[in-house]
């Protein structure tokens, strides 16, 4: 699949969802073995990444790495988890 049509793909996968996600309108409280569980997706995804990137299945490196830096954003916008401040912005 081209990263084209894998885009496309998920794209239409996202606005499908997003038509069906509605707001609980209630404050959440998030446990620690939850917090712990989206962590260990973050590294799975990380793991994925490296993964597909080795066999050269770029697009799917792609993907898995976008996952894993989505979650951990998630992660630091409710405040689960910090991040060093000494940690280097990647240049697009």
């Amino acid at each position: 699949m081209s990263a084209q049509e894998l885009a496309a793909k998920y794209i239409a996968a996202m606005e499908k969802t997003l038509r069906n996600v509605q707001s609980t309108k209630v404050s959440v409280a998030v446990s620690k073995e939850c917090i712990d569980e989206i962590f260990g997706y973050v590294k799975s995804y990380l793991e994925d990444a490296k993964y597909f990137l080795s066999e050269g299945k770029f697009e799917t490196s792609l993907v898995s790495i976008a996952y894993c830096e989505g979650l951990l954003d998630a992660l630091k916008l409710i405040s689960a988890v910090n991040v060093s401040a000494t940690e280097k912005k990647v240049s697009y």
